[in-house]
């Protein structure tokens, strides 16, 4: 009776270790069936950001929260995901929302529909999708700016990379000019010596 009794306790442990890793604190999570994924319902939890998320996530809500924005990155490990809900959340429509906006219109335009700006008071009421054009112009200015630094480091890294070049190619024709000399000399030097050495050879014959 020992046995089973601790065979089930082992494995009551590793079911709730196995929900706690797919399921986020406070969030409630229900399997989709064998081998489809798990519902992660987390909607009118207050929480402020999006919680760490299992690849398993097939359904995920996320709405009626305190959430203003979302970390770039957040969702692009959910490759199974279907269906998302991130509505009825104070969302603040700066450049930082661009991250949401451009995964949502990729994963669908239902997704998207019902997010509706918070702020700033410019964007107030405004619906996500219908964000573009002069609500983020400071987005591409940034972005611009960003861009440029990259360029200039980019073209420091090349421009020290070729000097570097140029100098090891001198250094090697250098290199050569100095030791064809230091050879040449040692040959013709120890020419004489060589002749008179052939030339004795010769007469002992």
């Amino acid at each position: 009776m020992k046995i089973p009794a601790a065979a089930g306790f082992v494995t009551l442990m590793l079911s709730c270790l196995v929900h706690a890793e797919i399921c986020p604190l406070s969030c409630i999570c229900k399997p989709l069936g064998e081998m489809k994924g798990w519902l992660v319902d987390c909607s009118s939890k207050g929480l402020k950001e999006v919680p760490a998320l299992s690849v398993s996530t097939r359904k995920l809500y996320l709405q009626n929260n305190s959430m203003t924005t979302v970390r770039t990155g957040a969702f692009d490990n959910l490759h199974n995901l279907e269906e998302v809900n991130v509505s009825d959340n104070p969302w603040n429509c700066d450049c930082d929302i661009l991250y949401l906006k451009l995964w949502l219109e990729d994963f669908s335009e239902s997704s998207i529909a019902n997010v509706i700006c918070a702020t700033p008071a410019s964007n107030e009421r405004k619906p996500l999708s219908q964000l573009s054009g002069n609500e983020l112009d400071s987005c591409r200015k940034s972005l611009s700016i960003k861009c440029l630094d990259f360029f200039w480091r980019d073209l420091a890294l090349i421009t020290f990379a070729v000097v570097l070049l140029i100098l090891t190619s001198c250094a090697l024709r250098f290199s050569k000019k100095l030791a064809y000399p230091v050879t040449a000399r040692d040959y013709y030097s120890a020419a004489p010596l060589l002749w008179k050495h052939n030339l004795e050879n010769y007469m002992s014959q």
